[in-house]
């Protein structure tokens, strides 16, 4: 059973609030991790039809069931129960009572922020980082072996064949988890819209021409798109806004949470295969933007990413915000450092000179520099230069 670096956060959490909410895509560890933590509380699963039956039809007997509080898996199949919740943990103020996770993000926090605000405490689980995998002794020894695999946690620990292991992911979880929300009449449609969001990895959203490359209107797309927002499939990245907005572009970058089930998109089932793929690039750039989010949500933050691009097309892949600071990130595939690398960092410092010196630069290769203020890590590094970013003064 791999450590998870978000474990002390929820234990402490779990001392000051009466509940824990953590969502995160399906697979991505949740369960195991809860149960692991507080292995003393009863387990409920809500995908099971009879104790959902049981939980909707009388919720009040359901929950009396456990008087010290349980883990309730997949809350957004019976939301109602946390109106109920709410009214128990008030009358007992006990910390850690009850914790909650689900896998779909809007759902579970619109019901959660109505029924439990000011009660819970709120966390996102991704699927493993790669720290996590170096950690536990896992790490595929290539980059393209990482951005073929990617990083549900089952993979790894059941040594399953990632290519046959997310086609399964994508239709057990992705399709059924999207057709409880929504009808879809035609589901090859609704799988050729995802895979070329997959061929437009890293790139800006233009919902317009998807949908028609898709054959859809544009009212679909974007309800398909918020869908997949929901169930922790898409991520979009926005735009960093200041002043200046009016000289940037608008458009979100579009990035898939796990880079695996993008290559699975697009086709890919061996290594050599990524490595020849003309997106190898752009899924590069996925991995290392969601290693960033991942980060954040691990040690219980807010997501604070966008990226810049201004109309002449200076470009940074990332920044981290931190108040009124902005640290600027490029991310690169290749092995060996070019001085193009630094153009993007260097337009950025021009643009905005008020802001703070230094930089970041994330690539392919295996050794760590310092030029100037660029702070250049690996990819296999990442957490060390994110980390060295927040302890600098």
């Amino acid at each position: 059973m791999l450590d998870r670096t978000i474990e002390p956060t929820i234990e402490s959490l779990a001392s000051q609030y009466p509940v824990v909410t953590i969502t995160g895509p399906r697979q991505s560890g949740k369960t195991t991790l809860c149960r692991k933590i507080f292995p003393k509380k009863d387990y409920i699963n809500l995908e099971a039809p009879d104790v959902r039956s049981f939980a909707l039809d009388d919720p009040r007997r359901f929950l009396a069931r456990y008087p010290d509080g349980a883990i309730l898996d997949e809350i957004q199949r019976a939301p109602l129960l946390l109106s109920y919740i709410q009214t128990i943990v008030d009358e007992q103020k006990r910390p850690g009572q009850f914790i909650v996770t689900g896998s779909q993000q809007f759902e579970v926090m619109n019901t959660v922020s109505q029924s439990l605000a000011g009660r819970t405490a709120l966390l996102k689980l991704l699927p493993l980082s790669i720290a996590e995998l170096k950690e536990g002794g896992y790490a595929p020894a290539t980059t393209d072996g990482l951005l073929l695999a990617g990083f549900y946690p089952r993979i790894y620990d059941q040594g399953l064949n990632p290519t046959r292991a997310l086609g399964d992911y994508f239709e057990t979880y992705v399709e059924r988890d999207i057709r409880q929300l929504v009808s879809i009449k035609d589901l090859s449609l609704f799988e050729k819209f995802v895979r070329l969001c997959a061929g437009r990895t890293g790139q800006l959203l233009n919902l317009n021409s998807l949908a028609s490359d898709v054959g859809i209107s544009h009212t679909t797309a974007r309800t398909w798109m918020t869908l997949l927002e929901a169930s922790y499939i898409i991520f979009l990245l926005r735009p960093w806004h200041t002043n200046f907005s009016k000289r940037l572009i608008k458009s979100p970058k579009l990035y898939f949470y796990d880079v695996g089930l993008a290559s699975y998109l697009l086709g890919l089932e061996t290594e050599l295969q990524v490595s020849r793929d003309p997106l190898r690039g752009n899924l590069f750039e996925n991995m290392a933007v969601i290693e960033a989010l991942k980060y954040r949500f691990n040690r219980g933050k807010r997501n604070n990413l966008s990226f810049y691009r201004d109309r002449k097309g200076d470009e940074v892949d990332l920044l981290l915000e931190a108040g009124q600071d902005v640290f600027p990130v490029e991310i690169k595939a290749g092995e060996t450092i070019t001085q193009d690398y630094f153009k993007g960092l260097k337009s950025f410092a021009r643009t905005f000179p008020e802001l703070p010196p230094g930089s970041g630069l994330i690539y392919g290769g295996r050794d760590i520099q310092f030029r100037n203020d660029v702070r250049i890590y690996p990819i296999a590094n990442m957490e060390e230069l994110l980390r060295s970013r927040e302890e600098t003064p």
